[in-house]
């Protein structure tokens, strides 16, 4: 056989030319874009404690403060989104407090500025037990079913932005037979695990929603040549980040449901985030640069978006 040595030199020639190209490519026009590997900026969201609508006066529903079940929903749903690594949690377990308005209004008595609030119910909860004989052996069946209902308030306007309904079932069977008799008791856990089923069949779609509006952020300061923006390293802001500038619009009374709606700001230009300070996620800070455009002196008339839209 006979070994074509041109055709294998020429083919690695073309082979190594090729990849000088597309590294030279990448290089010179950023395809290999560091924004890409950038993390997700976390959102701020709270959380209110889930009302308990099913009526039920059984015990084990029961807490302290007279609702066990609201308060393992809002748990549950907490852990869920705390998960994801993409929010910075805030939990309002005012017990005797649910409407959105108040407790918007608390938290901004209280300085905590938040992205989003989430208020919740559990519409449905219930346990059945069943069973079937047969000649060799017995079957026992203990099933709890839940619903839950949540509502996302978007705190900048007070109005509902997404709700939706999940529900969950989680059951339990025990066998048994003539030698080996099983006394089944009740089963607890069959509560928590309805619940954290219904609580897990909205959570994706209720992330999807947090997540779609921009991420927001303010100035806080200026000094020298730097300017001070809340949020910092924790909350996803590394160092070389680029956000975009956008100066407020106005805000005017809509007539048809007298509501006041902010307008669309205009685009002032970009920063880049250069190093953050702060003990945790709550009280980060961080210092950037004026990459483009400019800025006015009063700082509180721009606000700043993760991208440009």
């Amino acid at each position: 056989m006979k070994i074509n040595y041109k055709k294998i030199i020429s083919s690695s020639l073309i082979t190594f030319f090729c990849f000088l190209l597309f590294s030279s490519a990448t290089y010179l026009t950023g395809y290999d874009d560091a924004e890409d590997s950038f993390p997700v900026l976390k959102r701020k969201v709270a959380i209110a404690r889930f009302s308990n609508e099913t009526q039920s006066g059984i015990t084990f529903l029961m807490d302290d403060s007279g609702d066990r079940l609201g308060k393992q929903a809002s748990d549950i749903l907490s852990a869920r989104l705390s998960d994801t690594g993409k929010f910075i949690m805030f939990e309002r377990m005012d017990k005797d407090e649910i409407d959105s308005e108040k407790i918007i209004a608390g938290l901004k008595e209280e300085g905590i500025g938040v992205d989003f609030l989430i208020i919740g119910s559990v519409s449905e909860f219930g346990r059945s037990t069943d069973s079937e004989g047969k000649v060799f052996k017995r079957t026992k069946n203990q099933r709890a079913f839940a619903k839950v209902n949540v509502r996302l308030v978007d705190v900048s306007t007070g109005r509902i932005v997404f709700s939706q309904e999940g529900a969950g079932e989680s059951v339990t069977t025990t066998v048994s037979k003539p030698f080996n008799k099983v006394n089944a008791g009740y089963d607890q856990s069959l509560t928590d695990k309805a619940i954290s089923q219904a609580i897990s069949s909205l959570v994706s779609n209720l992330v999807e929603k947090l997540t779609d509006k921009p991420w927001k952020s303010y100035f806080l300061s200026k000094e020298n040549e730097l300017y001070i923006i809340a949020g910092g390293k924790k909350q996803g802001l590394n160092p070389g980040r680029s956000l975009y500038v956008y100066k407020k619009g106005k805000t005017i009374k809509n007539p048809q449901t007298g509501g006041m709606i902010e307008l669309p700001g205009t685009k002032s230009g970009s920063i880049k985030v250069l190093y953050s300070v702060g003990e945790d996620e709550f009280t980060e800070v961080s210092f950037v640069q004026l990459s483009q455009g400019s800025l006015e002196e009063n700082l509180e008339d721009y606000y700043i978006l993760e991208r440009d839209i």
